[in-house]
């Protein structure tokens, strides 16, 4: 049976997911959440996610929600056919991994999210954007990448090979130089610079 992805089509917790299946050469089922009421119904709650939310993945019979949850599993179920390595099975080296994987959510996606829920989504939706929110976001996001900018020192990426983690970081990285005029934030740093051109070839 083929793996379903559930979600929305352009969140970037979906393209997260999908650039994992990508990765991994895993062929998938993309089943797009038009009307946000089909996941609020008894049934979804039930049996996909029970606080209503997407992305959801349903590979045969089993189901797991939350996105960085829906990865790991993907990674450590496919990682060894797909000959690729995104979260190795040395301890030390994947607890490294899983180390950065918070940093991604504790301290780099808040920031960017700041920023791009006001310049990307509002704008789209006609929505006046708040300022103060895209500063903050721009200050909260500067020290994030300061401390990046030490970490990757002599690195390609932030565990030293190319991992989940790495990927994780990628969608919001892309959106900021599609969608947003702050892509300095990336180019003003070199080490930080070299880990973005390296995720976004």
């Amino acid at each position: 049976m083929a793996i379903k992805l559930i979600g929305l089509p352009h969140s970037s917790n979906t393209l997260g997911i999908v650039l994992t299946l990508n990765e991994l050469g895993l062929p998938f089922e993309l089943e797009p959440v038009t009307d946000l009421k089909t996941i609020k119904t008894e049934d979804f709650l039930a049996n996909k996610h029970p606080f209503g939310k997407v992305p959801v993945l349903c590979d045969g019979d089993f189901v797991i929600h939350e996105t960085r949850a829906i990865c790991r599993y993907l990674v450590f179920k496919y990682q060894k056919d797909a000959n690729v390595v995104l979260i190795p099975d040395d301890l030390n080296k994947g607890s490294i991994v899983e180390q950065y994987i918070s940093y991604e959510i504790s301290y780099y996606h808040p920031a960017l999210h700041k920023i791009l829920y006001q310049e990307v989504f509002n704008k789209k939706n006609g929505i006046p954007v708040d300022e103060a929110v895209v500063k903050q976001g721009l200050e909260d996001i500067e020290k994030v990448l300061d401390i990046y900018e030490k970490v990757l020192e002599g690195k390609d990426y932030l565990s030293g090979e190319y991992s989940l983690a790495d990927l994780l970081h990628t969608v919001y990285a892309h959106v900021i130089y599609a969608s947003t005029a702050h892509s300095d934030i990336f180019e003003k740093r070199p080490n930080v610079k070299r880990w973005i051109a390296n995720l976004r070839n």
